[in-house]
C-alpha cells in the first residue's frame, strides 16, 4: 500500500518540476518586457519590475516592422501548413490503405530523412533558390518548409490512419462508395484529431523556424517574425526588453492555434 501511495506523489512532483521548468522562462520574459531598460541590467536582477514600463512594447510596435513580420509569417506559415497537410494526408492514406511494391522502403526512406540535421541542407537550399530566383520570396521559403516538414507529417498521418479500422472501408465499399468517397466521407472525418495534431506540429515548427528564414531572406521587409526578432540585436548591445516584448507578441498566434485545435479535436472526440 505504501508503494502504491508513493507513485502518485512522485508523479505529482515530476509534473510540478516540469511546470516550473516551462513557466519560469515565460515569467522571466514577461517581467523583462515590463522593466525599464536600466533595471534590466541591474545587479542583482529584480524578480519583478519595481516600476512597470510599457516602453518595450511601444518600441517594438513603433520602431520595428512588426506588422510586416507578422504578415510574412502568416502567409508563409499558413500556406506551408496547409500544403504540408494536403501532401502528408494523401501520402499517409495511400501508404496505409494500399499495398504496393516498395511500400516498406518508402516508409523507411521517409523516416531516414529525419535523421539528418536540417543545417546540412542550408547551403543546397540557398543555391537552388538562388538559381531559380526564389531568394526573398514567399514561394521559396514555403517550398523549403514543406520539404523538411512533410516526412514526419506523413508518418504522423500514416500512424493515425492505421488506427481507423479497415472494416469501415470494406463496409462503405459494399454500400457502393468508391475509394475517393470512402476517404472523403468515412476516413477523413474520423481523422480530424490526427489532422489537428499534425497541423499544430507543422504550424509551430514553421512559426518558430529561424535558421532558414534568416538565411533565405536578405531583405528586412521579407523577414518572418522569428527572423525579425533577431534584428533587435545590434553591434553594440542586445535589446533584451524589446526582444522579450516581441517574443510575447509572437507567441499569441501559437496560443490561438492551440486553443482552436483543442476545441476541434475535443469536439470530434465527443
Amino acid at each position: 500500500m505504501l508503494k502504491r501511495n508513493r507513485i502518485p506523489v512522485l508523479s505529482m512532483i515530476i509534473i510540478i518540476l516540469g511546470c516550473i521548468a516551462v513557466l519560469v522562462p515565460v515569467y522571466w520574459m514577461i517581467a523583462t518586457s515590463l522593466k525599464p531598460t536600466p533595471e534590466t541590467f541591474k545587479n542583482p536582477p529584480t524578480l519583478w519590475p519595481t516600476e512597470i514600463s510599457f516602453d518595450a512594447y511601444k518600441n517594438v510596435l513603433g520602431n520595428y516592422s512588426v506588422g510586416t513580420f507578422f504578415k510574412n509569417s502568416s502567409i508563409i506559415v499558413i500556406s506551408s501548413t496547409l500544403l504540408t497537410l494536403l501532401v502528408s494526408t494523401m501520402a499517409g492514406y495511400g501508404v496505409s490503405r494500399f499495398k504496393f511494391k516498395g511500400r516498406g522502403a518508402f516508409l523507411a526512406f521517409v523516416l531516414v530523412t529525419q535523421m539528418f540535421p536540417s543545417v546540412i541542407m542550408l547551403i543546397p537550399y540557398f543555391r537552388i533558390l538562388k538559381l531559380y530566383h526564389l531568394i526573398n520570396t514567399y514561394l521559396g521559403i514555403i517550398i523549403v518548409y514543406i520539404s523538411f516538414q512533410t516526412p514526419l507529417c506523413i508518418w504522423l498521418m500514416y500512424s493515425y490512419f492505421e488506427t481507423i479500422p479497415k472494416e469501415l472501408d470494406e463496409a462503405a465499399s459494399i454500400d457502393g462508395l468508391k475509394q475517393w468517397g470512402i476517404f472523403r466521407k468515412i476516413v477523413l472525418p474520423l481523422s480530424l484529431p490526427g489532422l489537428a495534431s499534425t497541423g499544430i506540429y507543422s504550424f509551430i515548427n514553421s512559426w518558430n523556424e529561424f535558421q532558414f528564414a534568416m538565411t533565405l531572406t536578405t531583405k528586412d521587409n521579407m523577414k518572418t517574425i522569428s527572423a525579425g526578432i533577431g534584428l533587435m540585436i545590434d553591434d553594440t548591445m542586445i535589446n533584451w526588453n524589446d526582444m522579450m516584448a516581441a517574443s510575447l507578441l509572437a507567441s499569441i498566434p501559437l496560443i490561438i492555434v492551440f486553443f482552436f485545435a483543442g476545441l476541434t479535436a475535443g469536439g470530434v472526440k465527443q
